[in-house]
């Protein structure tokens, strides 16, 4: 995810992982021995899936199966996790942390199927059942962790972990847990508990609803433009893919323009006519805001538990207790990173507004830019720049030659893997394709899902996610998949991708390996498990692959003549990429700003008005310029509202830090080599989180990162005169 991030979490909804979380208030009586005998042939996820590596075996599983195996697999894990805390014997590391982490595999396996197939394919009765579940989950949740018996045993390992004989990875895991426990409020009183409990539940509904509320959104706002002379500036294909899209939902004739997930739709750069692009813009800043998915309260009031359920729990805000944990560890080293920044990115903002005014002029308009004309202008102001024609550049690269060619090449040369198509997995949608990824010595290391196209039901943005962890403890080897939400050309047709789509199938594949390279123990602590403003430094860093001249001349081939891209086209699409960089980061630094000072609100601040504190939060830092809104308003603010990026969507920017960094350091090692390749692997994407992220990232790079090579990578200058 290009920030969806991450999208890597088993689910937006359920956050229930088998070894590490939580179980139900309620749960019904394990099922009589006949009874159950028939329901596990009836029911795929009562057994692990016989295909490989446990990969879901889709030509079986319905909807009707997903409650009946969650709330068994609840109620096993919670009679789990039951004998654990009630084990007559002494607490050890073994009858304690690793039978936790042996628990809920049932929970596990249906809850990680359910969870991705309701960010990829979601229907009516998916919805249903999460709205059902989101309480139940969080109940789940609160019974372990607020687990008192279980705590007690957990707390005895912890204070005597230097004196156990346990491995490094060992002593992390109880570290991990011990640190886990604490946050939930296991240390709280009995009052405390039941505060929290009911702060989670209503937590927990309301974060599916501002989700299931943006994806009904997502259908409700998309702009129908009755003629096709309002498109001029598309593309026949992208007319074409309108015309069907608006045939698709009863507008025959018309044409359909849908809204990504972002305030900034691609589109914009290409519609001539700007009463649409306003149509298009405004349809996606304010979407949410009115009638039955106005987020508003939900925004509101979810920022409100936060800061009360930060109180209970010792903190001053939420920002203060979601930021420990991570490398920034404090609000404050926060609000510094983008405080030193602000300055230069600002300056480099106003100098490009003032160049796209004066084209604005030059073409003939009366009017200042707005947020709707900005990408459009600046799209001529790069033309004239650097003779880069949007259209032109598609035409090199056509969506196959990119991941085969490009992606898949890239990881044979850095790390020696490969792909090869399994057509015979059976996938949850026709546009999903599937691989088994082999290691360098031939080894099978992992199945690899690519679902890259979007389509009605797949909720916006990019992100990875498992079906299946990677854990030596439990034999279990990685089952990852990808996904975009590329538009897909009209039957017959190639699909040409933008070179923003070209580094986001990048960056998703950089989260996808640091999945499947994992080689743990704990599945506590495999893959993905690190914190927020890590996780995004391993798919950042493949981003930059996308333009070395080894790889991009081994994918970027007209798809028509097979020609490679002209010397000169491709030096000026690199050099152009530096181009509005001042936009690109003030809206999303504009929008990280917004999600700290939400998550910076007390338990005494009243609950706000969501317009109100949004303005009033981007005048604080001098980054309301309306011609610049943030990457995301509050509404829509999936990362920060929905997600689990609450006070952490700034992680993007500290892991980019990591990434340029690295990124610079391998390039003076030798760049696109299997020496540097295996370096990178064994110190950062194989370790997890089984030791603290910043020794791993000297333990790679010898030393702690500078901001240096962030600054190059972005194209903005250290100093302004």
């Amino acid at each position: 995810m290009k920030k969806t991030i991450l999208a890597s979490l088993i689910g937006a909804t359920l956050a229930i992982t088998g070894c590490s979380e939580q179980a139900p208030t309620q749960t019904s009586e394990t099922a009589p021995a006949a009874e159950s005998a028939t329901m596990a042939v009836e029911n795929p996820f009562f057994q692990a899936s016989s295909l490989q590596y446990q990969a879901p075996d889709f030509r079986l599983i319905r909807d009707e199966h997903f409650l009946p195996a969650i709330e068994r697999g609840m109620a096993e894990q919670l009679a789990e996790i039951e004998a654990i805390a009630n084990n007559p014997e002494a607490p050890t590391f073994e009858n304690t942390l690793v039978a936790m982490e042996r628990s809920g595999a049932l929970l596990t396996r249906v809850s990680r199927v359910f969870s991705n197939l309701t960010g990829t394919d979601s229907n009516e009765k998916r919805r249903e059942i999460q709205s059902e579940l989101a309480p139940k989950s969080a109940a789940h949740s609160d019974n372990i962790n607020l687990n008192a018996d279980l705590f007690a045993r957990i707390e005895t390992i912890y204070n005597d972990r230097e004196n156990l004989g346990l491995n490094d990875e060992q002593k992390r895991l109880v570290e991990v847990y011990y640190q886990r426990f604490v946050r939930a409020g296991a240390q709280l009183t009995d009052n405390q508990k039941e505060q929290i409990r009911a702060l989670n539940e209503e937590h927990s509904r309301l974060r599916n609803q501002f989700a299931q509320n943006l994806l009904a959104e997502t259908r409700n706002i998309a702009v129908v433009v009755d003629t096709v002379e309002e498109l001029d500036g598309l593309s026949r294909s992208q007319i074409q893919a309108a015309a069907n899209a608006a045939a698709d939902r009863g507008h025959e004739g018309k044409y359909l323009l849908s809204i990504t997930n972002t305030t900034r739709q691609p589109i914009l750069t290409s519609l001539n006519n700007r009463e649409v692009r306003q149509r298009v813009w405004e349809a996606s800043a304010n979407r949410a805001q009115s009638g039955d998915y106005d987020n508003r309260p939900i925004s509101a009031r979810l920022a409100q538990i936060r800061a009360e359920r930060a109180a209970l729990l010792g903190y001053d805000s939420w920002a203060d207790y979601n930021v420990e944990p991570q490398m920034a560890q404090t609000p404050e080293a926060v609000f510094e990173l983008f405080g030193t920044m602000l300055p230069t990115v600002i300056a480099n903002v106003e100098a490009e507004q003032a160049a796209i005014q004066e084209m604005i002029e030059r073409r003939g308009g009366d009017y200042e830019v707005q947020p709707w004309d900005w990408e459009y202008y600046a799209e001529f102001v790069r033309q004239e720049l650097y003779d880069i024609d949007e259209a032109e550049v598609r035409e090199y690269f056509e969506f196959n030659r990119v991941l085969h060619d490009g992606v898949f090449y890239q990881m044979n040369r850095f790390y020696g893997i490969t792909f090869e198509p399994r057509p015979d997995l059976p996938t949850y949608h026709e546009d999903v394709e599937v691989y088994e990824v082999f290691d360098a010595d031939g080894t099978s290391l992992a199945i690899f899902y690519a679902d890259y196209f979007a389509r009605e039901g797949k909720r916006g943005g990019a992100w990875m996610s498992s079906f299946v962890g990677q854990s030596h403890l439990l034999g279990t080897k990685p089952v990852v998949v990808n996904v975009m939400n590329i538009p897909k050309a009209p039957e017959g047709e190639p699909t040409l991708v933008s070179y923003d789509h070209v580094t986001t199938i990048f960056h998703e594949l950089g989260h996808g390996i640091h999945g499947m390279f994992s080689n743990v123990t704990y599945p506590t602590l495999a893959g993905t498990a690190v914190s927020r403003d890590f996780v995004e430094f391993p798919s950042t860093f493949e981003e930059d692959w996308a333009a070395h001249p080894e790889v991009i001349a081994n994918y970027a081939n007209h798809y028509e003549t097979g020609e490679p891209i002209p010397d000169e086209l491709l030096e000026r699409l690199i050099q152009s990429r530096s181009f509005n960089q001042g936009f690109d980061t003030l809206e999303y630094i504009s929008a990280s700003l917004l999600d700290m000072e939400w998550h910076s609100l007390t338990a005494d601040d009243e609950l706000q008005d969501v317009n109100e504190f949004e303005a009033a939060a981007l005048a604080k830092y001098g980054v309301d310029i309306p011609a610049v809104p943030p990457r995301y308003k509050t509404t829509f603010f999936s990362h920060s509202m929905g997600g689990g990026y609450s006070a952490s969507y700034y992680a993007y920017m500290w892991s980019e830090i990591l990434a340029a960094d690295a990124f610079a350091y391998v390039q003076s090692q030798g760049g696109l080599t299997r020496e540097n390749g295996n370096h990178y692997r064994s110190n950062i994407l194989e370790v997890g989180n089984t030791r603290p992220t910043m020794e791993s990232y000297i333990q790679f790079r010898g030393q702690e990162p500078t901001t240096d090579a962030l600054l190059i990578r972005r194209g903005l200058q250290l100093s302004v005169d």
